[in-house]
Order: C-alpha cells, then sequence, then structure tokens
C-alpha cells in the first residue's frame, strides 16, 4: 500500500463513506428481514427489538437510537472524540436509514431468512468497524470496558448476547429466538470475513541456496522488500540464509514463479497472517 492510499485511509471522506455504506446495508437487513421475521439481533439494536416485541412502541431504530444517547455520553468521555463522532455518525445513519427503508426481502423460510439476515448485517459492520469509528452500542461499552479493566471484547459481547437471549426465550417463541442466534452466529463470521479481507497477507519463508539471487529479483520485480534471518542446518549444521517476505494474495503467484525460475530445489513456506501493520502496509488504527 503505497503512503498516498494510506493517507487516502484516514481521510473523513473515506471513513464517512464507509460507515453511511456499511449503514444502508444493515439497515436494510434489520428493515427488511429481521423485523418481519421478528428476529432478535444480537446488542444495542437487538435490546431495541426485544423492547419493541414486548411492548409495540415505537420501533427497533428509535429505540436503538435513545438507548444509544447516554452510551454516547460516556464513550465521549472515555474514548478519543474522532471515534465518537465517527460512531455517533453510525448509530445517526442507521437509525435514519431503518426509518427510510419501507421494503420487505420475501424470505419464507425462518431459516433461510436467518442465514441471509447474518450474511447482510455482517457485511455491513465489518464495512463500518474497516473506519475510524464504530457500529456504536455495545462497541462503545465493550472498548471502554476493555481500556479499563482488559476484559476481552469478544467475551464482552458473548455475555452480553447471552443474558439478551436468555431474557428473550423467556418472551419470545423459542424457534425464533433460536434463528435469531444462528443469524448472530452468521454476522459474526461474515465481519471477520470483510475484515480479513482487507488486511490477510502472506508470510512467507523461502530456503534457497540462492537467497541473494532471490532477493534481487523480488524487490527488482515485485517492488517489494525482504528480510534476510541467519539460519543453520540441523542436519550438516551448515550455516543458510532464510528469505522473509510479506505479501499479498494476488502477488503470491509471482513470488513462487521468482523462486523456483532462480532457484528450482528452494523450499517455499507460504503462511496466513491475518494484520500487518506498518512500513508499506496498514497503519495501526488510532481512535
Amino acid at each position: 500500500m503505497t503512503e498516498a492510499k494510506i493517507k487516502f485511509a484516514y481521510t473523513v471522506f473515506w471513513n464517512s463513506g464507509l460507515i453511511i455504506l456499511g449503514s444502508l446495508i444493515q439497515a436494510i437487513a434489520l428493515k427488511s428481514i429481521s423485523t418481519p421475521h421478528g428476529f432478535v439481533p444480537g446488542g444495542i439494536f437487538g435490546v431495541g427489538s426485544l423492547l419493541y416485541y414486548i411492548t409495540g412502541w415505537l420501533n427497533p431504530g428509535l429505540f436503538y437510537l435513545f438507548l444509544n444517547i447516554p452510551l454516547f455520553i460516556l464513550g465521549y468521555i472515555f474514548i478519543s472524540r474522532r471515534f465518537l463522532w465517527y460512531s455517533a455518525l453510525a448509530m445517526g445513519v442507521i437509525s435514519l436509514f431503518y426509518q427510510l427503508v419501507h421494503f420487505e426481502i420475501q424470505i419464507g423460510n425462518q431459516l433461510y431468512a436467518a442465514l441471509v439476515f447474518g450474511v447482510l448485517l455482517g457485511t455491513g459492520a465489518g464495512m463500518v468497524l474497516r473506519s475510524l469509528g464504530s457500529n456504536g452500542g455495545l462497541d462503545v461499552i465493550a472498548i471502554i470496558l476493555n481500556q479499563k479493566y482488559n476484559l476481552g471484547v469478544g467475551k464482552i459481547y458473548f455475555m452480553f448476547n447471552v443474558l439478551l437471549f436468555s431474557i428473550s426465550f423467556i418472551s419470545l417463541d423459542n424457534d425464533l429466538v433460536i434463528a435469531s442466534m444462528i443469524s448472530v452466529f452468521v454476522c459474526s463470521i461474515s465481519v471477520d470475513y470483510v475484515l480479513s479481507m482487507f488486511n490477510q497477507r502472506k508470510l512467507t519463508f523461502i530456503i534457497s541456496g540462492k537467497p541473494q539471487d532471490v532477493a534481487d529479483e523480488v524487490m527488482a520485480k515485485l517492488k517489494i522488500g525482504t528480510t534476510m534471518l541467519p539460519a543453520i542446518g540441523a542436519y550438516h549444521k551448515q550455516n543458510r540464509t532464510v528469505l522473509m517476505v510479506v505479501i499479498n494474495n494476488i502477488q503470491l503467484k509471482r513470488l513462487e514463479e521468482i523462486v523456483f525460475t532462480q532457484d528450482e530445489h528452494a523450499l517455499f513456506i507460504v503462511e496466513n497472517t491475518f494484520s500487518v501493520l506498518g512500513s508499506t502496509f496498514s497503519r495501526r488504527k488510532l481512535y
């Protein structure tokens, strides 16, 4: 990633765009699938949905907005203002789009609806989390507790949703609650996929008798750096040089071709790595 692209990823235009588009996708999923089927999403929107199903007052979008007001105040005190303003944008946009969406995606089967809902909601949430903000609600609570008490974000979500669905079992049909739990599980997978799709890199180790030749070709043709690691072969006790290269999925095949063109007896090891920060790769996200 060039320096210009890295800077662009920190602009207000890029982050606001991600938040607005991701929030629109989430609002469509919530209004056109979740509410017609009576699903209970996880997090604060799930609380708003449950209150709506029990009382019949307002709608889940407005409940979500009102429940977020005290959370926004807490976040403004304990987290950076930039993070909270972006998160406030996400809260407001989801609530606004929820009021504006007036169509239903026709899916008769409850399980199919839960799966589609989870994919759409997770895709939208993942896009928002790619920004410098969050989806608001439970994200704010999780970050505050993580910073103050070192509680894992995943554990906070798990405990909150266990409580939410336990109450839902008391108030709603069991099959409906189970379908809601399936949608939350699919949502979490979709969020992880959206995030890893942008961040995943390949960590390669190259053991070759011509390490300098390989390194020169990699730097010349792929325009990326390599690191030479000293090593000793266990069998012959000979000093060796292992090349370490971090690369994206698109360039991996070209790297493989360069290595074996230079040395057909080389050993080429590839590992998945989720996040690479620094240098010409992604910058560390600062809220």
